[in-house]
């Protein structure tokens, strides 16, 4: 029943209901995958500056021009897109799963990925994935099936990180970005190659999404705590105000979360006036005035979405629609880290 209610909001907030498979196939066949991901090779690469992608795109209604050389990296983790409650290629999605690629792409590389585009050349590297069900295994055999699939996918994304830095980073200044699963891997990440090391003084900021983040488990790194602060963790988990699932009553720790409209530790809560930046069903129109912003033990709570068709979007988690209620509002967010680090000094290799 998770599954299917996960399924339904996908249909309702993403790209997923407008999606037409076939419409892409074809250029997806001419770029067969192996089996084990070779970063040296674009093809392995959902978002990569070398070549047009959907993280290139920019929503009609604003007026801006790409640019492809731009001042920093951005390196992008994807939430999961291997769906299919049959499990095709077991715990782990197939590089060759063409479905699950054009999901990816049109869906979280898309309606995600390119809100950093402004001013970040995009790297997001395709990984083995674990299936959707691998966080709500039945037992214990497939307990230890998803935890191997996770692992797998974890060691996917070191691999990519590793050839990013040797090969295309060249001193510049890094965001860290990533929604739910792709989260789970980016907390990992910041902590084996930023906190309390050297290229912690090149991180800009991270914005880690859709997953819980304790605090305590990072020894340098730290929440942002205003709007244009540096070389710290932007996270926040959305509901609708007054719902606390199951799973955050459970947990021992308070996650960071932070505030997607007002971007300040002291402004926790914000009505939907100030948000004038949501995309919903329609990448290329940017709808305003749709949710607020409050921050509450751990979670972002917001009042039920104002848009057209509402009534049929009855679910108390916005998981689906954590970057996508505040698109704009990060998209500024961005510019603002990236023009302040820039303004302290630190060093920007072009």
């Amino acid at each position: 029943m998770r599954f299917i209610h996960f399924v339904l909001i996908v249909l309702l907030l993403s790209s997923c209901a407008q999606t037409n498979f076939e419409k892409f196939e074809a250029s997806y066949k001419n770029e067969p995958l192996d089996a084990v991901p070779d970063y040296a090779q674009l093809k392995f690469w959902a978002a990569h500056p070398d070549k047009k992608d959907p993280s290139d795109s920019i929503p009609a209604d604003i007026k801006f021009e790409y640019n492809p050389n731009q001042v920093v990296d951005v390196f992008f983790v994807y939430p999961t897109s291997y769906l299919d409650p049959k499990m095709p290629t077991g715990w782990s999605a197939s590089l060759n799963d063409i479905k699950t690629n054009i999901y990816t792409d049109y869906s979280s590389i898309l309606y995600q990925a390119s809100v950093f585009n402004e001013i970040g050349r995009i790297y997001a590297p395709r990984y083995r994935q674990a299936h959707i069900l691998s966080y709500s295994p039945s037992n214990a055999e497939d307990t230890v099936k998803a935890l191997a699939a996770f692992e797998l996918a974890y060691q996917d994304v070191k691999k990519s990180f590793d050839y990013y830095m040797t090969h295309y980073n060249n001193g510049r200044p890094i965001i860290i970005a990533s929604h739910s699963q792709g989260s789970s891997h980016a907390i990992r990440l910041l902590k084996e190659y930023f906190d309390n090391k050297p290229l912690e003084k090149k991180l800009v900021a991270a914005y880690v999404v859709g997953m819980a983040l304790d605090p305590a488990i990072y020894t340098s790194l730290q929440a942002c705590e205003t709007p244009n602060a540096t070389g710290c963790i932007c996270a926040w988990r959305t509901f609708l105000e007054g719902y606390e699932p199951p799973f955050v009553q459970k947990e021992k720790f308070k996650s960071i979360v932070t505030n997607p409209i007002t971007w300040d530790k002291n402004k926790a809560s914000i009505n939907r006036f100030s948000n004038d930046g949501t995309i919903l069903y329609d990448f290329n129109k940017i709808k305003t005035h749709v949710v607020g912003a409050i921050n509450h033990d751990g979670v972002l709570w917001t009042k039920k979405p104002r848009f057209l068709g509402n009534f049929l979007f009855n679910s108390k988690n916005y998981h689906i629609a954590d970057y996508n209620f505040y698109y704009m509002s990060i998209r500024r967010n961005v510019s603002e880290r990236v023009y302040t680090f820039m303004g302290n000094g630190k060093n920007i290799t072009n």
